[in-house]
């Protein structure tokens, strides 16, 4: 179990400028973000402060339908929602980190898609006996993944990891926002 001192990380004004670095990277141009940027010690200011006090609440999602091919409904969170889902991630992440596979590559520090062409070239190299043999490969994707996750059940499992109660009530805001909006969230 974690002591409870991890809110007090998230909240951290320097932890919340770390994650607008991180929600900001490679959407430069992005309108939202240039508004926020307008204010920006202010906003994170803000954003500190609503946390600290527990006051802050995420903004609704916007909802769009996205076609690369196939039809998905995406959820998007506002982005100082997701300054604060990256803070959270700063700090919790390691925690969750150390029980995943090897082999896992998203939203994982230095394990991004070149990692995973990288490992499936090992395996299947392993698979083929150097590509003496054939191999398959299996492409598949959950239907409706983010709208079918039981919340319950994932805040049991964050609860085995995070006693936290002022975490585990942030979390919760997130959830509730996202179940609220549908379809996948940048969280």
């Amino acid at each position: 179990m974690i002591e409870n001192s991890l809110y007090k990380q998230i909240c951290d004004y320097e932890n919340l400028f770390l994650a607008y670095k991180k929600a900001r990277k490679g959407k430069t141009k992005k309108r939202d973000i240039c508004e926020f940027e307008v204010g920006l010690r202010e906003n994170i200011y803000v954003l500190h402060l609503e946390l600290k006090n527990q006051t802050y609440s995420p903004k609704p999602l916007v909802t769009f339908i996205l076609r690369d091919p196939k039809t998905r409904k995406i959820s998007k969170s506002d982005f100082r929602d997701r300054i604060v889902h990256h803070a959270i991630i700063n700090v919790i992440g390691p925690i969750f980190e150390k029980s995943f596979i090897y082999d896992s590559c998203a939203n994982l520090v230095d394990k991004g898609t070149l990692f995973a062409i990288k490992r499936l070239d090992y395996f299947k190299r392993k698979v083929t006996h150097n590509l003496k043999s054939d191999a398959f490969c299996l492409k598949a994707d959950i239907k409706h993944y983010f709208q079918e996750v039981d919340l319950e059940i994932l805040m049991s499992i964050i609860k085995r990891r995070i006693t936290d109660d002022k975490v585990l009530w942030l979390i919760e805001q997130i959830l509730a926002n996202s179940a609220n909006g549908g379809g996948a969230n940048d969280f």
